[in-house]
């Protein structure tokens, strides 16, 4: 024990000094194997509990044990890591700058509830990368356990998704899209999480230090995510996964093994697959639940048998990868080949552009025009042949983005703004939450401002990153975990390269894998480095004095964690005080009910539902003033908002006083210009005056 307390941060026990017995080996594994099950069981319980990230109640619920899982490692670090905080810490204090700052825009947001909403969010994804920054320097050995619990969490998350077509009455019966998108409510989540997958499977596959048994399990968990990520007919989630496993393989040098294993799983894959698409129950919209219910069973059996075959598959071509070793040589010649085949793919497709009726020029600016164009395409269906399709709405999304961005461009509209801000330029009807980017959603909300200081994260965190891959490796258990670290870092690559075309940032179930992995390759250093300024070992870590200031800082932390909690439950107190007030209402108390309707707004004095909520009270109990009053305070709460403007115009408008509403109705029709309700609203108004 004494040899492993001084050993480097990171060393197997064999590195540390320790007897390499395969008592040590089977102990240091298992207790991996059960790490990585507790972190896989509390990731699919995000995506179960949070699923498309809207609901308040579940994700606050989230949120705070996030917040509370980050402020406990923190405390950790700051009682019992050696030295001053070094790896990481700059880019968890950018992180933290970017949460603080959507907490500041809640002074200037054109809709502040939604900004102090998304501010909890940002803090709770600061919580889940510090606590995976935390856990790299105080235990940098069990990056396994990370992996491995990733990969699990996405075969569980896939499989559920592909059992919900299998028992469509018992897990889906009204969903009637084809596409698969439970258990997020949103195909694009699902297919991304089947895209994080991919590369911790392929990792798994040829890891030596994992058992045969579990490297065969590696293959049906790849026919599980291949087969979801297709029928998902997502095109950002496909573009993520091809994208980040390139990388991987470019950087792994494991490539033929893992050549071999994508190979066999894709073709276990495209047996359910291709079986799914031939049946139009199971892949096609509005199907009735009889018929789903009929083709999901035989779809059952169909992956039951090829789950089966594909973990048989999958234990020959390990077994036969053990006992094979190929020359350099060899290598040399199949890895050439496979790269020549994969070079044959753009020529293909620049021979077919050349054949076209327009020609290679003219085809290549068909194509640019199609993925860019700001008019929704209308040939573009729920069906597998969006995947071979470009057309697509990011170009509306977008160009709307750029334009709020444009009339806000240093601080922006306020975090989650956009949906608001949006409707003032533009008259597209279509209901759009988000920028469906990163990028453009962050110049909208934040502006100028946020683009930098994303900027610098992402540059500080890369830094960072390159610290911890960089130089080679010095010993079998240093290269083994570099192809670890590499495997975490094509998952950060694949929801980066969703986020930059999607709006998956604001899905918890699929946004804290990538940020355990990221802060993970910020916090870990370089490999074999020690721990800088390490503390005494002669004691045990729990008889050592604690030095005052690291007592000060952990309750430092405490204590902002308590304030931060608070703070983020709120919203959801105010929630829930807003239903307790429809209640009592319902039951004609009117006591409780405005009692309630005040503890609601006073708890979340920025949001408008209390306050209509009270309008509503006082004009149930004969008081027109009050009930006026309250919609003339949600104005002054948020002026920018459309919708409080119509509420006030639609009372006065039924109160006789159409002067006034006509002008409130103006300026709501001023800032959203897609509710025809409004422009009806307006002509009721001037036909009374002209009458």
């Amino acid at each position: 024990m004494s040899s492993l307390a001084t050993a480097p941060a990171g060393a197997t026990p064999e590195q540390a000094g320790a007897t390499p017995t395969s008592r040590n080996r089977r102990s240091f594994l298992s207790a991996d194997l059960a790490l990585a099950v507790v972190l896989a069981a509390g990731l699919a319980l995000i995506v179960f509990v949070a699923t498309g990230g809207s609901d308040l109640g579940p994700n606050t619920w989230v949120e705070i044990v996030l917040l509370a899982v980050g402020a406990a490692s923190a405390v950790a670090v700051a009682l019992l890591a050696p030295g001053p905080p070094g790896r990481g810490f700059a880019t968890v204090v950018l992180f933290a700058a970017l949460a603080a700052l959507s907490y500041l825009s809640i002074a200037w947001s054109v809709q502040p509830a939604t900004s102090w909403l998304e501010a909890n969010r940002t803090l709770a994804y600061l919580g889940a990368f510090a606590a995976a920054a935390a856990l790299a320097r105080l235990a940098p050995a069990r990056w396994p356990a990370i992996l491995g619990a990733i990969g699990l969490a996405t075969v569980v998350v896939c499989g559920y998704a592909l059992l919900a077509k299998v028992f469509p009455a018992t897990l889906n019966a009204n969903d009637t899209l084809g596409r698969l998108r439970v258990p997020f409510g949103y195909w694009n989540a699902t297919g991304l999480m089947a895209a994080l997958g991919l590369p911790v499977c392929l990792w798994a596959g040829t890891r030596p230090a994992t058992g045969r048994l579990l490297r065969s399990l590696s293959v049906p968990a790849l026919v599980v995510l291949l087969t979801t990520l297709i029928l998902a007919y997502s095109r950002g989630a496909l573009l993520a996964a091809v994208i980040a496993l390139a990388a991987w393989f470019a950087l792994v040098p494991l490539r033929l093994r893992a050549t071999l294993l994508l190979a066999v799983g894709a073709i276990g894959a495209a047996i359910p697959t291709a079986w799914a698409l031939a049946h139009h129950a199971i892949t096609h919209d509005n199907a009735t639940l009889v018929s789903r219910t009929a083709a999901g069973h035989t779809f059952g059996l169909v992956l039951v048998v090829v789950l089966a075959v594909s973990a048989l598959a999958g234990f020959i071509t390990i077994r036969a990868m053990d006992g094979v070793t190929l020359q350099p040589r060899v290598r040399r010649r199949i890895g050439t080949g496979l790269l020549l085949a994969l070079a044959l793919v753009p020529l293909v497709a620049l021979a077919g552009a050349a054949a076209s009726s327009r020609g290679l020029t003219g085809q290549i600016s068909h194509e640019w025009t199609t993925l860019t164009s700001t008019t929704p395409p209308t040939s573009v269906g729920n069906n597998a042949g969006r995947l071979g399709q470009l057309g697509n709405s990011r170009g509306l999304y977008w160009s709307e983005g750029l334009k709020v961005g444009e009339h806000a461009p240093l601080a922006g509209v306020g975090a989650g703004g956009f949906d608001t801000a949006r409707t003032r330029y533009t008259t597209n009807s279509l209901a759009v939450a988000h920028a469906h980017s990163y990028v453009i959603e962050t110049f909208a909300d934040f502006g100028l401002i946020g683009i930098a200081l994303s900027l610098a994260l992402l540059t500080t965190w890369a830094l960072a990153a390159r610290r911890t891959l960089r130089g080679p490796p010095a010993d079998e258990g240093q290269a083994a975990e570099r192809i670890g670290l590499i495997t975490m870092l094509a998952v950060v690559v694949t929801f980066g390269v969703s986020s930059l075309i999607d709006w998956t940032w604001f899905i918890p179930g699929v946004t804290v894998p990538a940020l355990l992995c990221a802060g993970w390759l910020a916090g870990r250093g370089p490999l074999g480095a020690r721990t800088p300024g390490r503390a005494d070992t002669s004691q045990p870590v729990a008889k050592r004095p604690i030095a005052p200031g690291r007592l000060a800082a952990a309750l430092g932390i405490l204590a902002a964690a308590l304030v931060a909690g608070w703070f983020v439950w709120r919203p959801l107190h105010s929630s829930d005080q807003v239903s307790a007030a429809i209640d009592a209402l319902t039951r004609a108390d009117a006591g409780a009910a405005l009692a309630d309707a005040r503890g609601a707004a006073a708890s979340d004095p920025v949001s408008t539902e209390p306050l209509w909520e009270l309008s509503a009270i006082y004009g149930a109990l004969g008081d027109p003033a009050a009930s006026r009053q309250e919609l003339l305070h949600a104005v002054h709460v948020q002026p920018a908002n459309a919708q409080t403007w119509v509420q006030l115009g639609t009372f006065d408008l039924q109160a006789h006083r159409v002067q006034l509403a006509l002008a409130e109705l103006a300026n709501a029709w001023r800032l959203d210009r897609t509710q025809p309700i409004t422009e009806q609203l307006i002509q009721q108004a001037k036909s009374r005056l002209a009458g």
